[in-house]
């Protein structure tokens, strides 16, 4: 069966999803030995948070991008997931969700957590007829993500760079057995309507 255009894939187990993102060295470094973000990562700013690994390997060109040289896979609690999820508003008004633009401007103005649809991409690049959820944590929920919802974080650098040397070297099968193993998650059908997720 074909993915429906707007479904959650991730790497998960039955308490956490992985989630990615890219930092430079200074942040991922730290990140990495203290098992959490620590300074100089700000708390005053959105972060985004991905689960699907070739969306973040397309938004950071397989980590080549100035400051996005370290991918970090991080494993945060389901529970906080979701209930971020649940709080979300997404960053343009669809009408498979919203009433009205003047529903969304009054939601989007009070909003803790943003949700982004945007085509999924294949291992080589291409957009896919589906899409994949980028989530946006904004500066009032940073302290919760950073103290509560961390498991683990994995430095995903290494693989990173030998499936990026695969790629340009066109060996792509040999590169996909290789990515993280992503399915589809089963959303709470409340939470799924509040995202726009398809049915």
């Amino acid at each position: 069966m074909s993915p429906k255009p707007y479904e959650i894939r991730a790497h998960f187990d039955r308490d956490t999803i992985m989630i990615y993102q890219a930092y430079n060295a200074s942040i991922a470094k730290p990140a990495i030995q203290a098992q959490t973000f620590v300074s100089p990562f700000s708390f005053n700013r959105m972060t985004w948070i991905k689960p699907s690994f070739l969306w973040l390997m397309e938004r950071s060109n397989w980590g080549q991008k100035k400051n996005q040289e370290y991918i970090l896979g991080i494993r945060i609690k389901r529970t906080a997931w979701e209930k971020a999820l649940s709080k979300a508003i997404l960053t343009s008004p669809k009408k498979r969700v919203y009433q009205s633009g003047e529903e969304w401007r009054k939601k989007f103005k009070q909003a803790e957590v943003y949700v982004q649809w945007d085509p999924e991409r294949s291992i080589r690049g291409n957009s896919l007829n589906y899409s994949s959820i980028q989530v946006g944590v904004s500066r009032h929920l940073i302290q919760d993500y950073v103290n509560d919802w961390i498991v683990e974080i994995i430095d995903y650098t290494p693989l990173v760079r030998k499936l990026h040397k695969l790629c340009k070297q066109g060996d792509y099968s040999k590169a996909k057995k290789q990515l993280p193993k992503e399915k589809l998650y089963p959303l709470p059908i409340d939470i799924n309507a509040i995202i726009g997720g398809s049915l």
